[in-house]
């Protein structure tokens, strides 16, 4: 595990592959961590593929942020910019999935300097924002005691199958009990996502949606063909929107391709990033 220190506070992340690969930097969604791309980043590395895998401040993390943080869905995407030029990063390919899929998307269209190539995962998109799950602990981040009681719920497996059970084939209450852990214990996680939380409205993916046709770098919309939360039409939607993007559907997998189809997403990516480069007649930089 390795940090690096930014302006909001302490990010976790671990890296994969070797230093002189060119760089892959994950963003996840909503209560989850680094780990959900360990077997993705694994098999990326073996292709030579630099990947960093942090843990942002969205309920998964296991240091709070400092109380000046910005933890709106665009203050995060801010921090994957701060992040990339914390760690010298050019020509990433940034990846996304479930809102951090959206937060991607913000990156593209904001702050997309330093990223060379746009993975979109099955992720939030368009007016399809915030999903329906998450209303229960909007309407709570009025009142934070309520908050963190709606949270207790993730502290038992039954209450966390009930959250990321439809996301994977999988069984995932190993990985969500991770993530899980510090939220329920520690009143200044809790805090940061309850800010984070109150924070998400549909103006967040239409504005980053509208900025799309912005980012002319190559873009690969990767979907999955059993997702039961993001639908296929918007993944039709952002290839379309985006003016150099490939779409590709990916079967037996639902939002989280990375664990069901690990070797699929790697191969999409591999393919993807090499073709590009052989395009461009550059390898690609660190």
């Amino acid at each position: 595990m390795h940090t690096v220190e930014l302006s909001a506070g302490t990010i976790e992340y671990d890296a994969y592959g070797p230093a002189e690969g060119r760089s892959v930097v994950f963003v996840h969604g909503y209560a989850m961590g680094a780990s959900l791309w360990r077997p993705l980043a694994q098999r990326l590395a073996e292709h030579n593929l630099r990947c960093f895998a942090p843990t942002w401040p969205l309920g998964g993390h296991r240091r709070a942020m400092r109380p000046a943080a910005e933890l709106t869905m665009r203050g995060v995407a801010a921090m994957v910019d701060e992040f990339l030029t914390a760690l010298d990063l050019d020509d990433v390919v940034l990846v996304g999935n479930d809102t951090g899929g959206a937060i991607a998307q913000i990156v593209a269209g904001e702050f997309g300097d330093r990223v060379g190539a746009l993975v979109l995962t099955s992720c939030d998109a368009f007016e399809h924002f915030p999903p329906p799950i998450l209303a229960p602990l909007i309407t709570a981040t009025k009142v934070p005691p309520v908050f963190r009681a709606a949270l207790k719920t993730m502290g038992t497996k039954i209450g966390r199958r009930r959250a990321y059970g439809a996301l994977s084939h999988g069984d995932l209450d190993t990985l969500t009990a991770e993530w899980t852990r510090r939220l329920v214990r520690d009143p200044g996680i809790a805090e940061d996502l309850r800010r984070f939380t109150a924070s998400l409205n549909r103006r967040n993916t239409l504005d980053a949606a509208a900025r799309l046709p912005q980012f002319t770098k190559p873009a690969l919309i990767a979907w999955s063909a059993d997702d039961v939360f993001f639908e296929q039409e918007d993944g039709r939607r952002l290839a379309r929107v985006l003016p150099d993007a490939r779409l590709e559907v990916i079967a037996n997998a639902r939002t989280f391709s990375m664990l069901d189809q690990p070797d699929v997403l790697a191969g999409l990516i591999v393919d993807f990033v090499t073709a590009r480069a052989t395009a461009t007649g550059a390898p690609g930089r660190r």
